[in-house]
C-alpha cells in the first residue's frame, strides 16, 4: 500500500516555482554530471590511499574511519534537515549550495598538513555532499513519469561509475606525476564552478507533474516529524532501505580499499590502476547500472515485487565472483572477476531508490530520499570502510601476512544478509499486490 494513503495533510502553502522542463534528457544528464562530481570527490581518498599513507603515517584503521564513519556521520545526518528544507523551498538551490560546499571541503583536503585538518576537511565534504542526491532523487521524479523512472535513475546512477572511473584514471595519474594533493585540489575547484553554473541555468520543476493524474498546482508542504514516521513505520520502506544498507556494507567496504588492496596484494601501480581499474569501473559498474535500470522496469511492470527480486538475484550471481576476485592470484584475474563483482552489485540502488519515490507524496519525496540515504549510508557507507580498516588492522596485529585480503573476505556474510532481506521485502510486496 502507498504511503500517499496515510499521508497527512499539509497547511502552508509552497513556494513558486517555474514550468516543468521541456528537455527532461538535459536535465537528467546535468545532474548525473553533479552525482559524478559528488561521488569523485568521495573516492579520491580510497584512489589516492598508498600515497596519503606514505606521507602522513595513517594506518588502515585510520582511513577506514576517514572514508567510513567520520565521512558518514556528516553525510548520513545532515541529509535530514537538508531533505526537510528542499521540499520547502527550490531544489535547485539546495542542491547548487550543497555542490559549492563539498567542492570547496575537498580543495582543503589537498591543502591538509596533517591527519587532523584531513578529517576535518572530508567531514565538510559530508555535510556537502548531504544536499547533493535528495534533491536530485524528487527533481528526477517529477520529470519522468512511472514506468519510466527506473531507467532514469539508472542513468542517473551512472553517476558513481563514471565518478570512479574517472577518479581513478585521473586521479591516480595525476596523483603519479604531480602527488596525492593535486587531484583534491583540481577537481574541487571544477565543482565549484559547475555550483555556480547550476543555478544559473537549472530551473524548478513542479512538484507531481509526472505522477498518475498530473499535478495541477504544487502540492502542499508535507509535516516533518509525520513524514519521518511513516517511513520508519512502514515495512516496505525500511526493508528497501535495511536492504541497501547490507548491499552497501559490502560495496563501500570494499570500495574504498579496493586500490589498496590491488597495489598491496595484486601488486598493481598507480599507472596500471589509472588504466585497467578505471575501465573495469566504466564498464562493469556503469554496465551494471543501465542494464538494471532497463530490467527492473521490466520487471515491475509484472509485478511490483520486481524491486526486490531483481536485486537479490543480482547479489546472488555477484556473490561467488566476489570471493573470486579477492582471491585471485594475479591482478588480471581479479580485474576480470571484479568487473562481474561490479554488474551485479549495483541492481539494489535504481530499485530501492526507484521504490521509494514511487510509494511516497510528491510532497515527501526529497526527506524520503533522505531518509534512505541517511539508514543505507550510515550502515554501508559509515560502518563498511570502517569495519574492514579495522579488521585489517587486528589481523596484521596478529601476525597476518595478508591482513587486508582476509578484512575483505569478511564481507561475504553481509551478502547473505542482503539476499535475505530483499527477498522478505519481495514477499511483503507481493502479499500486497495479492491483497489488493
Amino acid at each position: 500500500m502507498s504511503v500517499a494513503a496515510t499521508a497527512p495533510p499539509a497547511t502552508t502553502a509552497p513556494p513558486a516555482v517555474d514550468a516543468a522542463p521541456a528537455r527532461p534528457g538535459l536535465v537528467l544528464a546535468t545532474l548525473t554530471f553533479v552525482y559524478v562530481l559528488n561521488f569523485l570527490d568521495r573516492q579520491l581518498i580510497g584512489i589516492v590511499a598508498k600515497p596519503i599513507q606514505d606521507s602522513l603515517g595513517v594506518t588502515d584503521g585510520q582511513l577506514g574511519l576517514i572514508g567510513g564513519l567520520y565521512f558518514a556521520m556528516f553525510y548520513c545526518f545532515i541529509a535530514i534537515p537538508v531533505g526537510w528544507l528542499a521540499d520547502r523551498t527550490n531544489r535547485v538551490t539546495v542542491l547548487s549550495l550543497a555542490c559549492a560546499i563539498w567542492s570547496g571541503a575537498t580543495v582543503a583536503c589537498g591543502l591538509a598538513a596533517n591527519y587532523t585538518q584531513l578529517v576535518a576537511a572530508r567531514m565538510t565534504v559530508g555535510f556537502g555532499e548531504a544536499g547533493g542526491v535528495p534533491p536530485s532523487y524528487a527533481i528526477i521524479t517529477d520529470i519522468y513519469p512511472p514506468g519510466r523512472r527506473a531507467a532514469a535513475f539508472g542513468i542517473f546512477n551512472l553517476g558513481p561509475a563514471v565518478g570512479a572511473a574517472i577518479g581513478v584514471a585521473f586521479g591516480a595519474a595525476i596523483a603519479q606525476r604531480f602527488g596525492w594533493r593535486m587531484p583534491f585540489i583540481v577537481i574541487g575547484a571544477i565543482g565549484v564552478v559547475t555550483a555556480l553554473l547550476l543555478r544559473l541555468f537549472m530551473r524548478e520543476p513542479v512538484r507531481g507533474a509526472t505522477d498518475v493524474g498530473g499535478a495541477a498546482s504544487e502540492p502542499t508542504q508535507a509535516a516533518f516529524w509525520s513524514t519521518v514516521r511513516i517511513f520508519l513505520t512502514h515495512p516496505v520502506l525500511m526493508l528497501a532501505a535495511l536492504g541497501s544498507g547490507a548491499t552497501q556494507f559490502v560495496t563501500y567496504g570494499m570500495g574504498n580499499f579496493a586500490v589498496l588492496f590491488l597495489m598491496r596484494e595484486k601488486q598493481m601501480v598507480l599507472g596500471q590502476i589509472a588504466i585497467w581499474y578505471a575501465l573495469v569501473l566504466a564498464l562493469g559498474m556503469g554496465g551494471g547500472m543501465i542494464i538494471s535500470g532497463r530490467v527492473i522496469d521490466r520487471m515491475t511492470r509484472a509485478s511490483r515485487a520486481g524491486y526486490a527480486t531483481a536485486p537479490a538475484l543480482s547479489l546472488a550471481v555477484a556473490m561467488p565472483f566476489y570471493l573470486g576476485f579477492v582471491w585471485a592470484p594475479s591482478w588480471p584475474l581479479a580485474l576480470v572477476l571484479l568487473s562481474v563483482v561490479m554488474v551485479f552489485n549495483y541492481f539494489y540502488l535504481s530499485a530501492s531508490v526507484a521504490l521509494v519515490q514511487d510509494e511516497v507524496l510528491p510532497n515527501q519525496r526529497v526527506l524520503s530520499g533522505a531518509l534512505l540515504l541517511l539508514i543505507m549510508n550510515f550502515i554501508g557507507l559509515g560502518l563498511g570502510p570502517t569495519w574492514v580498516g579495522q579488521a585489517s588492522d587486528w589481523f596484521k596485529a596478529h601476525g597476518d601476512p595478508h591482513a587486508l585480503q582476509t578484512a575483505l573476505y569478511t564481507l561475504t556474510p553481509f551478502y547473505l544478509v542482503a539476499i535475505a532481506l530483499f527477498l522478505a521485502l519481495a514477499r511483503l510486496l507481493h502479499r500486497e499486490e495479492t491483497r489488493a
